[in-house]
């Protein structure tokens, strides 16, 4: 079986490993800190706060920005459900809007249009690694100042509508010449098992709050809030005579372990091979597909935009559901390992008995429909992605004809 998304873990990370084991320092610590300092340079943002996964910085940063019963957060209904999750453990509305048919992206239209004196947050999602219209989004913000009501000191300060991109797949992909990260008021990204950069569980925060924000005393309060409210961490009681603390507030505990950092060290330090291997694989399943009218493919490198390559969202013309899930299944019988990106939130159960319908939806169901997510990792050799790229087509072949 070809796998669809296996994590690079070969010698190299298994002895940093091994050495953060040897070091004494398996929870936060040092690498931690070290991890946090590489991804601010890479991206380019103000600081890098490391936590165990995208979802807890999402989370985090709507209860700093004071999100609560009452407010709404503007997102995609073509997502992963943690997106929408964090929006309700806060007790406030997540306000669904469709996606563009031709990238699965937030439509920025939709936006504005759901845009209410109520809305606090928008909440772009980078699908599949491709950037959102951050440009659009930033300016919409700025537009709606007016509308804007602040039940926080926070939202008095930043004066507008808080832009928190979900770029859990988009580490590495750039906008505008800028990577993501540093595009908006603050994206959090993924380091899970299955995506470009692993950790093996993991995520960040990168801040990028304009003036008068401070960016360095947020990050240092931050640690903070993700460690139960405590002001010293582990590393910080070290220092001779040092420790005493103080419980601030009732935090959280989601902090990145130096374990899970050590990969990130070595995987950051060979991301760039990564993103090019990514790329060929890509580049390879386009020339394969691309003369083949049934198929609509990804877009993944306009002038000024390029992906990190993360999922390889193939899309089949004139199916139904039914007959992407026939082709899926007879892909499996090739021994080919595929996926789908996403079902869409509103037809999750827990979201329907809310009251929404996908009908309110139609692209992002008609994307959701007929699209099938192809193997993509750094071990699938040339050889592995033509086994790929046959048992697509034949099983297309097969179902639809």
């Amino acid at each position: 079986m070809i796998p669809f998304s296996p994590p690079r873990i070969d010698d190299k990370i298994c002895n940093e490993v091994i050495d953060a084991l040897k070091s004494g320092w398996i929870t936060t610590g040092p690498r931690t800190k070290a991890f946090e300092k590489k991804i601010t340079e890479y991206c380019g943002n103000k600081n890098t706060l490391c936590l165990n996964s995208a979802t807890a910085g999402l989370e985090i940063m709507l209860r700093w920005f004071g999100v609560k019963e009452g407010d709404e957060v503007i997102l995609p209904a073509y997502t992963y459900t943690a997106t929408a999750n964090v929006i309700i453990h806060c007790g406030a509305t997540p306000v669904f809007v469709d996606v563009n048919e031709h990238d699965f992206n937030i439509n920025t239209s939709a936006i504005e249009k759901a845009i209410t004196s109520k809305t606090k947050v928008i909440m772009p999602v980078d699908f599949a690694g491709w950037p959102c219209d951050y440009n659009e989004i930033n300016e919409l913000v700025i537009k709606h100042k007016e509308q804007f009501k602040p039940g926080t000191d926070i939202q008095k300060q930043l004066g507008r509508i808080l832009v928190l991109a979900d770029s859990a797949h988009s580490f590495g992909a750039t906008y505008g010449g800028k990577k993501t990260g540093s595009v908006c008021d603050v994206a959090c990204f993924s380091f899970h098992a299955v995506k470009n950069l692993v950790t093996a569980e993991g995520g960040c925060i990168c801040l990028n709050l304009p003036e008068p924000f401070d960016n360095e005393a947020i990050y240092k309060y931050l640690c903070i809030k993700t460690l139960h409210g405590q002001t010293k961490d582990a590393l910080a009681k070290t220092q001779k005579g040092a420790w005493r603390y103080d419980v601030i507030e009732a935090g959280y505990k989601c902090n990145m372990t130096d374990l899970a950092a050590a990969i990130g060290l070595v995987e950051i330090e060979r991301y760039d091979d990564t993103l090019k291997r990514r790329q060929e694989i890509f580049d390879k399943y386009t020339a394969a597909f691309i003369k083949d009218q049934r198929f609509v493919l990804p877009i993944y490198s306009k002038a000024n935009k390029q992906s990190c390559f993360h999922v390889y969202a193939l899309r089949i013309k004139n199916i139904t559901e039914a007959q992407r899930d026939a082709i899926i299944a007879e892909i499996f019988e090739h021994d080919v390992a595929v996926n789908v990106h996403f079902m869409p939130v509103p037809c999750m159960t827990f979201y329907k008995n809310l009251g929404y319908d996908i009908k309110n939806y139609p692209v992002a169901y008609k994307n959701y429909a007929a699209e099938i997510s192809l193997p993509v990792f750094y071990d699938l050799n040339n050889e592995l992605t033509e086994t790929v790229i046959k048992a697509v087509i034949d099983s297309v072949n097969k179902v639809v004809g």
